[in-house]
């Protein structure tokens, strides 16, 4: 008579493993739940690893890394001579807490910056099935309502969507090649844990970048590899920014760095721009201690800011002993002679930060950025990214590298440039020119969008209707002001276009839709 298979408990009955995945992971997700459910309760003797092993036709050794993480994270104990059992739990709610993230704010001194807050809560009063007594209310979550933020739109680019580049021209066939070579052998001294600043080699071609085409004298050693410009601009808040600081930013301006700097526990404060940039009295009278200011092609407004005002923005960092966080998120894009020189490139005193990002020449979902660091400030920063996800992604990194050293990055910045002065031009030639209400379009030198004055919040806001109804993306000058601005709501309206997304056909025809849709 054949041996038959021992018996399989009737809790653990159902459980199904892929082949094609990691089989210790699954059974120890599929025991774990059965445990948190109540299915395998506590004291419940677990199979021995052979015998489960031969029930799921599965190596023992599977079975020995699922029982070894379930004992690591407590939810087994072992009996030296009697088996592996379901540890004393107290509650199922207690270990469903176990093993979710914890719903706690706190605030965690690391050394680098006192008072960072560190923790906040994932869940809002308006998730659907989430009662208000479940969510932790902590003065960072007051802020993120305050400071309400509207997320970039994802899906296929629409004219005229704001902060995307023609990234229909990114040359993916020459990345591809690139990331095959990179993944078919890779250097084994490259898959261990890497420096939290970033791959040496990128960091040394975004230094030479920098020095030949932006006039920035940097060097490898001050720049930290980031995950978007957004994260750049989130070290900046967490560690210069304590509780209760003055931070200067852009009224109107990008909404999403007043966020980071918001929930660090900043006191925001906007500062008017004008056609020269941000108003340099305005921040004088002010007691802040850090500006955030997009002086290469101000956002959302368009403006390049005066040489006039960028030395009165040095001068006050270096009266005050404060910072200057410069976002110069498309300063590639200039459309009569060559870009601007950063406000880096100007400071002789180490109190600019200087963010970059590969997201407005290649496209967002990369998520590749970089800070260029006064030296001083290189080792903390360094040490709160490594506490914060330890370092970037190496392959991606590598890659960007290679696409630099072998030429294709500046190919593309030159494609990119002659593709949003075409895509630029075709907005300007077929705009409406009498559209009741607006200003006329403005001269558009620099940057990947524009933006014009309307009468009034209600025709604002009329425009943009109408235009999302014929499916025309426009966004509202309105969205981009602090809440609590003086200025009369009227004199906030505006429209703002971004005019590289799509090919010069699709403006085109986003063009005659919105005649059509705003013929009074």
């Amino acid at each position: 008579m054949p041996e038959q298979p021992p018996s399989f408990p009737f809790n653990l009955a159902g459980i199904e493993l892929d082949r094609r995945q990691g089989l210790s992971r699954q059974l120890y997700q599929a025991l774990r739940l059965r445990i948190l459910d109540g299915r395998l309760s506590s004291g419940t003797r677990l199979p021995a690893s052979r015998d489960l092993a031969e029930s799921l036709s599965i190596s023992r050794n599977s079975v020995m890394r699922a029982y070894d993480q379930l004992y690591a994270e407590g939810f087994t104990d072992g009996r030296i001579g009697d088996g592996t059992y379901v540890a004393q739990l107290p509650s199922r709610q207690m270990a469903l807490e176990k093993a979710s993230p914890k719903k706690l704010s706190t605030k965690v001194s690391t050394g680098l910056s006192p008072g960072l807050p560190t923790g906040l809560s994932t869940k809002s009063p308006e998730i659907p099935g989430i009662s208000s007594s479940e969510v932790i209310h902590s003065p960072a979550l007051e802020l993120l309502h305050k400071h309400h933020l509207n997320p970039p739109l994802g899906g296929p680019p629409k004219a005229f969507r704001v902060g995307v580049p023609a990234f229909d021209l990114f040359p993916f066939a020459v990345w591809g090649k690139l990331h095959a070579a990179f993944w078919r052998k890779p250097d084994l001294h490259l898959l261990g844990y890497g420096e939290a600043a970033g791959d040496a080699r990128l960091r040394e071609l975004i230094a030479v970048y920098l020095r030949s085409s932006r006039g920035l004298t940097c060097t490898a050693e001050q720049i930290v590899i980031t995950s978007g410009a957004q994260q750049a601009i989130s070290l900046c808040a967490q560690l210069l920014v304590q509780a209760g600081d003055g931070v200067a930013v852009e009224n109107p301006g990008y909404r999403a760095a007043g966020h980071a700097f918001a929930i660090a526990g900043a006191r925001l404060q906007g500062i008017t721009v004008d056609e020269e940039g941000m108003q340099s009295a305005e921040l004088a009278r002010s007691d802040c201690k850090m500006a955030y200011v997009t002086p290469s092609h101000q956002y959302p407004t368009g403006v390049v800011m005066s040489l006039a005002r960028r030395l009165d923005l040095l001068a006050w960092a270096e009266r005050t002993k404060g910072w200057i966080v410069e976002d110069d998120y498309d300063g590639e894009y200039r459309y009569s002679g060559a870009p601007l020189a950063p406000l880096a490139a100007l400071d002789r005193h180490g109190r600019v930060l200087y963010v970059g990002t590969f997201g407005k020449i290649a496209f967002p979902a990369l998520r590749l950025g970089y800070l260029v660091l006064p030296e001083r400030l290189v080792k903390p920063f360094s040490q709160r990214r490594a506490v914060d996800m330890r370092h970037s992604e190496i392959g991606t990194q590598r890659v960007m590298a290679e696409f630099i050293a072998k030429g294709h990055f500046q190919r593309h910045i030159r494609r990119m440039r002659r593709a949003a002065l075409s895509r630029r031009n075709a907005l300007l030639a077929g705009w409406p020119a009498d559209i009741r209400g607006c200003e006329v379009m403005p001269k558009v030198v620099a940057g990947l969008h524009c933006a014009m004055r309307v009468e009034s919040l209600a025709r604002e806001q009329e425009l943009v209707a109408k235009a999302r109804d014929v499916g025309v993306e426009i966004s509202a000058l309105s969205d981009y002001w602090l809440p609590d601005s003086s200025e009369p709501v009227d004199n906030r309206a505006g429209l703002v276009l971004g005019f590289a997304a799509v090919p010069e056909a699709e403006i085109a025809l986003a063009l005659a839709r919105l005649k059509e849709a705003w013929r009074d």
